[in-house]
């Protein structure tokens, strides 16, 4: 290699800068751009004004192995020593070419990074990041990191190794923005190239290069690949491999079969000896790789409905200019720009539809004379042009223009071809033509010529009757162009004396009726001065010249007024001619129709600014007319009516406020104009100018027909809505008025203004007297916001940002005393306010938004943070908005909207809705809460599309003493309806507040219905009242209990807790079988083996006794006792519906088990098991929706179980009688119970704001329930207790909703020590010794250390959190629900709501997966030919693969954001066993096959637009057939990547199953040595013989049956399945064929129906043992039968919880594996 010469980057001729700006596409439209970083052939470097180099020296070198110049970008900071593409930010590339390929070497033993700035195609700008310096994948909404690996023998990471070759990096910036961040890719925008690398050049292309293949060579193999272009191909030597010398990386997709994805996760669960690492041993020296490849997730989380807003109304009109408005076609619609947004308004509806996509003001329009095609260019330079399918809305083609900014577009009669006008950044006119024709056939648009004016432009427009001849006029021009061989050229027309004038406006002439008169060829061009000029283009010369004055009156019949401008003439600003008339536009305002000889003016209209722009319908019948005041309307001429379509603001809207009743709205506008607007029509009602103020703060009365008004010299006014007049004035402010509210109930006015005072005024009457004004309290900012302000929703508080910027302040709204002072800065960002708002009242929250970019969530009363939001985007969020429902948050971020999940309380996710040119002022929902206003540029009007949840709450929030003083009631019996149950007295004893519960007490509560429930209420006499004693001890009454008189209450539908802490069954769409004839005991062929899974769903649904060994937990409603050192499981069935709580008594004899109440039952079931015997010794059932609680005492002689939310029962059971003793009804759910371990009489609940202590009293053979309540410590705020766990005595730890650990002296009954434990709800606490473990829904278990704890107990109110510190910390894959650890704390078992149990080993800081299973629905199962391995698939996108003799997870393959419906083993005949493949299909169409022994995927395709719902292998394993939604069967040869045939017969049904078999070469008179099937949901079965290797395939036969009435479970029709029999090929098995619940065997010899089998119900699923002549049918009735075929006996088995939906026999007929939803049952076949 020559020694390198270092040279500065010469910056070239304009002429070359030029080439290369219009270069970026070269070749033969296969619509690759590429940039050299080289020389061409004439020597000439081709970088210039593109490039800007930072602290770097540029060398350009020659390198021997590429024989070929490149550069050498070297620098010990990679971030000073860069090369940028182009050389500002401002500027962008436009490259639309889905792939970029990167020629270049890193340097050896140096690090590098490659930025990409990427748009979507909604104009949000990513950066991705390529570099060896990321240590591993990082995202973000805008920032993409990832990691360059470089793997060879002795090197893995880091820098580039000594022998690092040029590379072909190929990035697909389609997949990478898809796969990762769920957006579209638009184009790329700039290109940097930092320090260490070579690199030769840089291209983009639609197209999927193949490096490797060179021209020649794909020409002469005719080989279906791409070759390289020849100026970008590396040199290969002869006779040797390009892959010897060079690499070739695509990304996201290693393999080049698929180069739209990326490899799905092969991860290794543990360790498996029969299968190898998923690292694989690499044969060749040097291998590089992109990661992460096992990560496909995008890391944004979307909630439901996605999106949630959707674009309903924008009022606004112009932006940059004001004279676009066009007609469609049918004249029913109008178009025009609204700043960045296209409008179609129609005009008889007022409906609107939008064209989304710019990102700056729309600077010019044109509509083709079809309305097939609308083109559209921004303002932003360089200008960007976007081409719009209109009757969609779709955009067919977006691309640069070479125009600084476009003034004006003109479409062909045809839309084949568009004209555009501007000025290039030199100030030059540019006229330039492209294209169109091949837009609508996929093709791009085509500049066709381009031609740079010295003469003025200011409108062109090409001739109706030939596409090849244009017309354009200006500044003393009027010129006639023609586009011939590529070239536009333009001849002017003589204008004689004429040739002064300014010209505004053409139009050609329209045909009358068709017909070509001499009079089309006539141009009509307007001037300033009053002239309007008849040309003949065909003589280019002038033939008439009319001088149109504003005097005189029409000679028509409709008399009209007369009007004057202020000179003698017109001067015209537009003009528009149809068959008879011509319509003019001038700068009086007035537009005016004449006719086509111009003798007499026929109508006009006036409008308040001068007329931008007029349009004839193509019917002639109405007129489009806009002013400058940007104002639209029509002027209808048979009825001479004049009709306002849209009202605009001129300048940027800075407040609103919305009227409540009337829907009506209020902004104000830096153009000093306030206006009120009706939401209904979005029409405006009243404008309110100002000439010499302008208005900056808004805010109507809530019960007045008035709107305050507040403006920037301080003057506050109120306006009435009737009149318009001035109501009340007031001057008390000296500066800007910042913020300016009315309290909901209306009694006061609060104004702010930026010199820092406070006003107060009462409302109580229209005069609206000032109360109070405080001077420097509120911040003194020199930029007004009237965010600034706030007032709770119940009047009582006010809140502002101030004195200073850094703080927040709450006042009484009535008194103006000072509640509460935060300051939101930290100690290292100084953090200013910038906007807040309050919550609903009951949250208690304050919202505010920082200068970080975040919004804080403060709790009004203490003022701690209670959570933050980050913003998706790096702008401060001026306005917050919350819904009254706390669901949802607004907040105006930029020019964007965003939208947060609020009712999350863990990550809430977030939505960014664009659409604003400009930044968003201000966001509010409407009364209603069904809509959104955002206001800026424009107003946008929002609808929200989701639908209010009837579990959506807002959690109930309640002070100390509100927690404290409820009511004391008291229920009636909850045991035997028969026996009359005494209701007793209820001791409770409370010095500040009364009991909690409701409480009666009834010998016997076992299999009863409960009576009606009764609320008591207590005699206003105050008889009964109790104290608390000063000592713990003295639990006694202090008087005679009082009188108690009873009523009903109404029933009321409760509200869920915001604690995931309750349990919530999943739903299911069945009916349990009553009758099922079960085999009996012994008797039965199927044994139940294995449970795969664990229901995440429950709550302390997972126990494990160390000291004994057992361990159990529930699977639906199963439970699975598993011993961990054999893997063998006994399945405890019994309860009728999901169990939700499980709980071992002490001595380990007894376990009790929960589940909750359904459509079989109507009580919660609590079985009592006998550990040892298995089996159950006891059902009670007392609570009427679900268990939330189970607890033993500690000496096992009770039972304390809680009910849930909706049953709020603590109910007290005798374990020697099994008898109901004592049950109390609770005013509010409690979320957890515990008793007490060295006290057998005590118990505690924790619920919200409180904790609730119980005492046992035993009066013989009575016991009842003493209580006492204390409330929460003032330092944990409004948080809700959620867990508790007794320590050392006296010791009681309890958890908290927002992450805080107490700690109680249950003694004294007081909280002395509370810490910040955890981010968010701690749902787990397990304490033994010194060591205390917490479990959270962030996922996080951790270990504590509270061995100090006895100590600070002494200390009382000294003590101190910091002796109490973490010593371990594990992250596990979902919120923590269950744990059983041993007396240590040194191990344990865990359960997560992913579905999963762990092991934890603290003392190794690590956690092992026991059990695992789907946590979503499963799909399919299918099994390995040799029987070692079973593979399954879930909604959850995973393919999971299993060891057959343990049960175990092997591999799991993972694509995240879709849902993976099918799956198939590859057949024994397609190799050896080491390459078998499973091929699963997704939603998306794609289907992917997946390497078992590599433990990678090998291929993707794409055959089908809809989602995939069958697949299956040929029997040879070489072609793949699949079908889809839509009903289409595809046939596809993995070898080549290439689906070669497709069936169209069952389109229209999804396919149900696929299943291919083998068969004789000639048997059923048919070739081939394949039978297969396909089945699709309406009820039709085909048949085939093929044989693919030939591509040859026959129907064989055809079946279509009746279609079968809905199942009475789910409404719906039941599957339909089909199977070829395993021991008669020639016969179909059928069920869900037909109107009767039976199976149908059916012979393809025969050619009908030999047997039919009745079944109780419709089935399924079926599947047919192929050793024994068994089939295996499920219902949706949760059961399924084993049907021997011939005998024709039939044996029903239990234990699914949901729809038996999928059946799968084991390839020898030993196993049989049924599946429900996420359960998994493995069933052994016995012998008969």
């Amino acid at each position: 290699m020559a020694a390198p010469v270092p040279q500065r980057l010469p910056i070239l001729q304009s002429g070359r800068v030029e080439a290369v700006q219009q270069g970026g596409r070269r070749g033969c439209g296969d619509g690759t751009g590429y940039f050299l970083l080289g020389n061409l052939p004439d020597g000439d470097l081709l970088l210039g004004a593109f490039w800007s180099t930072v602290a770097c020296t540029l060398f350009f070198l020659q390198d021997k192995t590429l024989k070929s110049s490149v550069y050498r970008i070297r620098g010990s900071v990679s971030a000073s020593n860069y090369l940028q593409l182009p050389r500002t930010s401002t500027q962008s590339l436009g490259l639309t070419g889905r792939y970029l390929y990167v020629l270049f070497r890193p340097l050896p033993t140096k690090h590098f990074v490659i930025h990409l700035d990427v748009a979507t195609q909604d104009s949000q700008v990513i950066r991705l990041s390529f570099s060896s310096l990321f240590k591993e994948f990082k995202s973000s909404a805008t920032w993409l990191q990832f990691p360059f690996v470089f793997e060879t023998r002795t090197l893995k990471r880091g820098t580039a190794p000594p022998c690092a070759r040029w590379t072909v990096l190929q990035l697909d910036l389609h997949d990478i923005l898809l796969v990762y961040l769920s957006r579209y890719y638009g184009h790329l925008k700039s290109i940097r190239l930092c320090a260490n690398l070579l690199v030769k050049n840089l291209y983009t292309s639609d197209l999927s290069f193949d490096p490797a293949v060179t021209v020649t060579e794909a020409q002469r193999t005719k080989l279906p690949i791409t070759p390289v272009p020849r100026e970008m191909a590396f040199p290969v030597p002869k006779g040797e491999s390009w892959h010897d010398h060079y690499i070739h990386i695509q990304f996201p997709s290693d393999s080049p079969q698929a180069p739209s994805e990326l490899v799905p996760a092969a991860a290794f669960l543990e360790p498996v000896p029969q299968l190898p690492s998923p690292l694989v041993a690499l044969s060749k020296p040097m291998q590089y790789r992109m990661l992460p490849v096992i990560q496909m997730a995008s890391h944004t989380t979307h909630f439901l409905p996605d999106p949630v807003l959707r674009l309903k109304g924008i009022i606004g009109f112009g932006g940059h200019s004001t004279k676009w408005a066009l007609w469609t076609k049918d004249g029913a619609a109008v178009v025009y720009p609204c700043h960045a947004v296209i409008v179609v308004l129609h005009v008889s509806t007022g409906e609107q539809r939008f064209f989304l996509g710019h990102t700056d003001k729309v600077s010019a329009l044109a509509l083709d004379r079809n309305s097939f095609l609308l083109a559209s260019a921004q303002v932003q330079p360089p200008s960007v042009v976007r081409l719009w399918d209109f009757p969609t809305g779709q955009c067919l083609s977006l691309f640069q223009s070479p125009m600084y900014a476009v003034c004006s577009l003109s479409f062909s009669s045809s839309g084949a071809l568009l004209c555009g006008v501007g000025k290039d950044h030199q100030g030059r006119t540019v006229v330039v033509a492209w294209g169109t024709d091949q837009v609508n056939r996929g093709g791009e648009v085509v500049a066709l010529a381009k031609v740079h004016a010295d003469f003025d432009v200011q409108t062109l427009r090409v001739s109706l009757l030939d596409e090849t001849r244009m017309a354009s006029c200006g500044r003393g021009s009027i010129r006639l162009w023609r586009m011939r061989g590529g070239t536009l050229r333009s001849c002017p027309v003589d204008l004689g004396k004429h040739c002064g004038l300014e010209f505004s406006d053409l139009a050609f002439a329209q045909a009358l009726d068709g017909c070509q008169v001499p009079s089309i060829h006539t141009l009509y061009v307007s001037s300033r001065s009053g002239h309007i000029l008849e040309v003949d283009t065909q003589r280019m010369a002038v033939q008439c010249v009319h001088h149109l004055l504003p005097t005189g009156v029409p000679s028509g019949c409709h008399p009209r007024k007369q009007s004057f401008s202020a000179g003698p003439d017109i001067a015209i600003s537009s003009l528009s001619v149809s068959q008879t008339t011509c319509a003019v536009g001038s700068e009086d305002g007035y537009l005016r129709l004449w006719p086509l000889d111009f003798s007499s003016v026929l109508l006009e209209a006036e409008h308040e600014g001068l007329v931008s722009s007029v349009c004839i319908s193509p019917d002639g019948l109405r007129v489009l007319s806009t002013t400058s005041s940007s104002h639209l309307g029509f002027l209808d001429i048979p009825s001479q009516k004049y009709t306002v379509l849209a009202h605009s603001h001129m300048a940027p809207v800075l407040a609103l406020s919305l009227e409540q009743s009337r829907r009506h709205l209020a902004t104000v506008s830096l153009d000093h104009t306030v206006r009120i607007w009706d939401l209904a029509t979005l029409h405006q009602l009243h404008d309110i100018t100002s000439c010499d103020e302008a208005p900056c703060a808004i805010t109507f009365h809530p019960t007045w027909p008035a709107v305050f008004c507040g403006f920037r010299s301080g003057t506050i006014r109120a306006f009435s809505l009737e009149n318009s007049g001035v109501l009340v004035e007031h001057t008390c402010h000296q500066g800007a008025i910042t913020g300016l509210l009315v309290t909901p109930d209306g009694n006061f006015l609060f104004s702010s203004c930026s010199q820092g005072s406070l006003a107060q005024y009462s409302c109580t009457n229209s005069e609206c007297h000032i109360l109070r004004v405080a001077a420097n309290i509120v911040c003194q900012d020199t930029q007004p916001h009237p965010n600034t302000l706030a007032v709770s929703r119940d009047s009582r508080l006010l809140a502002f940002v101030g004195p200073s910027k850094y703080t927040v302040t709450v006042l009484d709204s009535t008194s103006l005393d000072e509640l509460l002072r935060v300051n939101i800065s930290t100690l290292d960002s100084l953090d200013s306010a910038v906007a807040i708002c309050f919550g609903p009242t009951s949250l208690g929250h304050l919202l505010v938004s920082t200068s970080s970019n975040k919004v804080m969530v403060l709790d009004v009363v203490s003022g701690r943070t209670i959570r933050e939001l980050s913003s998706a985007r790096p702008v401060a969020c001026a306005s917050l908005a919350l819904n009254e429902d706390a669901s949802f948050l607004l907040a105006a971020s930029g020019q964007a909207i965003e939208v947060w999940e609020y009712s999350t309380q863990s990550d809430p996710s977030c939505q960014v809705y664009i659409g604003h040119s400009e930044p968003v002022q201000a966001v509010a929902f409407t009364p209603d809460q069904q809509q959104v206003l955002s206001v800026g540029d424009a107003i946008f009007l929002w609808d929200v599309l989701a639908t209010p949840e009837s579990n959506r709450s807002v959690p109930r929030v309640s002070s100390a003493r509100e927690a404290g003083q409820l009511e004391n009631v008291v229920s009636g019996s909850r045991g035997l309806p028969q026996q009359k149950v005494s209701t007793t007295q209820l001791d409770t004893f409370s010095s500040e507040e009364q009991g909690c519960c409701e409480e009666s007490h009834s010998p016997t509560g076992v299999h009863k219905f409960p009576d009606p429930p009764v609320s008591v209420e207590k005699e206003p006499s105050g008889a009964g009242d109790m104290a608390w004693g000063a000592a713990r001890g003295s639990w006694k009454p202090q008087g005679r209990p009082s009188t108690w008189s009873t009523r009903k209450i109404k029933a009321q539908t409760p509200t869920r807790p915001d604690s995931y802490k309750h349990f919530t069954a999943r739903y299911k769409a069945f009916m349990l079988a009553k009758n099922i004839s079960r085999p009996p005991a012994g008797g039965g062929q199927l044994r139940l083996k294995a449970v795969v899974g664990y229901n995440g769903n429950g709550r302390a649904n997972m126990v494990w006794r160390p000291d004994t060994g057992f361990f159990a937990y529930t699977c639906g409603r199963l439970v699975v006792v598993e011993d961990l050192h054999s893997g063998a499981q006994q399945h405890w069935l019994g309860h009728p519906e999901e169990i939700s709580t499980l709980a071992l008594s002490h001595n380990a004899q007894v376990l009790a088990s929960a589940s909750c109440c359904g459509s079989t039952a109507a009580l919660c079931q609590i079985r009592l098991w006998d550990v040892p015997g298995g089996l159950c010794q006891q059902l009670i059932s007392h609570h009427d929706s679900a268990v939330q609680a189970l607890a033993f005492s500690p000496d096992d002689a009770f039972l304390v179980t809680l009910g849930d939310y909706r049953d709020c029962t603590l109910a007290l059971w005798s374990m020697a009688t099994y008898e109901l003793l004592s049950s109390s009804r609770l005013l509010e759910p409690m979320h957890g119970v515990a008793f007490n371990p060295w006290d057998a009489d005590e118990l505690t609940c924790v619920g919200p704001g409180a904790i609730t202590f119980w005492l046992l009293r035993q009066r013989g053979a009575d016991i009842s329930l003493q209580v006492h309540r204390e409330p929460v410590p003032e330092e944990m705020g409004l948080a809700e207790l959620t867990s508790l766990c007794y320590g050392v005595a006296p010791l009681l730890y309890c958890g908290s909703s927002s992450g805080q650990v107490c700690v109680w002296d249950t003694g004294a009954g007081r909280c002395f020590l509370v810490w910040e434990a955890d981010d968010g709800e701690i749902g787990l606490l397990v304490c033994s010794g010194s060591r205390l473990v917490s479990g959270s829904n962030t996922r996080r278990l951790r270990l504590w250390a509270v061995g100090a704890v006895p100590e600070l107990w002494h200390k009382g109110s000294d003590a101190r959190s910091s002796s109490v510190f973490m010593e371990r910390e594990l992250n596990l894959d979902g919120a923590v629900v269950s744990a059983s650890f041993d007396s240590g704390m040194d191990m344990g078992v865990v359960g997560t709501t992913a579905g999963t149990l762990w092991y934890i080993s603290w003392a190794e800081g690590t956690s092992t997966r026991l059990i695992s299973g789907h946590r979503s629905k499963v799909n399919e199962v299918v099994f390995s030919p040799g029987e070692s391995y079973c593979a399954t698939c879930g909604e959850d996108g995973s393919v999971r693969v299993w060891s057959l003799a343990s049960m175990e997870l092997v591999i799991q393959f993972q694509v995240l954001n879709q849902s993976c419906l099918c799956l198939a083993w590859s057949p024994p005949s397609c190799g050896h066993p080491e390459q078998q493949q499973v091929v699963a299909g997704y939603s998306d169409g794609t289907l992917r096959v997946f390497s078992i022994s590599r433990t990678t995927m090998e291929l993707k395709l794409h055959p089908h637009r809809a989602a995939l719902t069958a697949i299956a292998f040929s029997t040879d394993g070489q072609t793949i057939l699949s079908g889809d939604k839509d009903g289409l069967v595809a046939v596809s040869r993995p070898r080549t990547g290439m689906t070669f045939r497709v069936l169209s017969d069952h389109q229209g049904a999804p396919i149900s199953a696929i299943q291919s078999t083998r068969k004789e070469y000639g048997d059923l008179g048919v070739e081939g040595e394949d039978l297969w099937l396909a089945i699709s949901e309406d009820q039709r079965v085909s048949v085939w013989a093929s044989n693919w290797p030939q591509n040859h395939c026959k129907l064989l036969d055809w079946l279509s049956f009746p279609a079968p009435a809905a199942l009475e479970t789910t409404g719906l029709l039941p599957p339909s399945l089909a199977t070829f029999c395993p021991w008669d090929l020639a016969l179909l098995v059928c069920v869900g064929l037909g109107t009767r619940e039976e199976v149908v065997f059916y012979s393809l010899r025969q050619k009908q129906v030999v047997e039919k089998i009745l079944l109780p119900f419709f089935a399924t699923s079926l599947s047919l043992s192929p050793g024994t002549h068994l089939m295996a049918v499920g219902f949706s009735e949760c059961t399924l039968s084993l049907v021997d075929c011939t005998s024709g006996t039939t044996q029903e088995f239990a234990g699914h919880d949901d729809v038996v939906h999928l059946c799968r026999f084991t390839p020898s007929g030993r196993l049989l594996f049924t599946v429900a939803h996420s359960e998994v049952l493995v069933w052994e076949v016995l012998s008969p």
